[in-house]
């Protein structure tokens, strides 16, 4: 029986979390080692872990991997999420860099002082209205299908949905002119291993708090 995936980050949502809820998404079991100090993370630089000093890291199939963009394609590819040809797959690619463009956003604003968190916030649910889901909204208007690329759940579906539930968790509204959006949420919601992800108790992590952020300002000396 082949290893579970071996997830390497702080306890919280971060850049890894696209990756846990790929993983999820792929119906694939994976264990995880939280960083809590300095000296964890510079062992994990000593033992040449961290290819350019960064985390996420993720062990699995015999390989250290890092790089965030580069684990999501991989998992993407390996688990069939990742369109059936080449024109597929750069759509995916397309909405899945412009959703993590949106989230990375939301992740950054926890670490601004507490006036900056909020205009960096309002700004990111401004982005979101007139920007990102109008765009996703005419995607899934001129696609006709239930999911955004081909007519087969990928990658693009699972991120934008982490994407939506993000914003929402800012401003529970935010749906309220994008009646596609909205069905789209409840359709992909309700798929057996994202619904199982949803549940309370499961990996997915809740909003950055206090603890999270000192924890990473420690550990990365910001």
């Amino acid at each position: 029986m082949a290893a579970k995936p071996k997830l390497c980050y702080f306890r919280g949502r971060g850049r890894m979390e696209s990756i846990r809820w790929l993983l999820a998404a792929a119906g694939v079991e994976f264990e995880e080692e939280f960083i809590e100090t300095r000296e964890q993370y510079e062992k994990l630089q000593k033992d040449g872990r961290l290819l350019f000093g960064q985390v996420p890291l993720v062990e699995m199939d015999g390989m250290v991997l890092t790089q965030t963009k580069a684990i999501l394609s991989y998992l993407a590819a390996k688990y069939d999420l990742y369109g059936k040809d080449l024109k597929e797959r750069v759509r995916v690619d397309m909405y899945a860099d412009g959703t993590l463009d949106l989230m990375m956003m939301i992740a950054l604003a926890a670490f601004k002082t507490p006036g900056e968190k909020e205009e960096n916030l309002a700004l990111v649910v401004k982005k979101a209205k007139t920007c990102y889901f109008p765009a996703f909204e005419k995607i899934l208007k001129d696609h006709g299908e239930d999911f955004l690329v081909g007519n087969k759940f990928s990658w693009a579906d699972i991120q934008l949905l982490e994407a939506v539930l993000m914003v929402e968790e800012l401003d529970a509204s935010v749906l309220s002119d994008f009646p596609l959006l909205k069905a789209f949420k409840t359709r992909i919601s309700n798929i057996p291993t994202i619904k199982k992800f949803l549940q309370p108790g499961s990996q997915r992590k809740l909003p950055p708090d206090s603890h999270y952020v000192k924890t990473v300002r420690n550990v990365l000396q910001l």
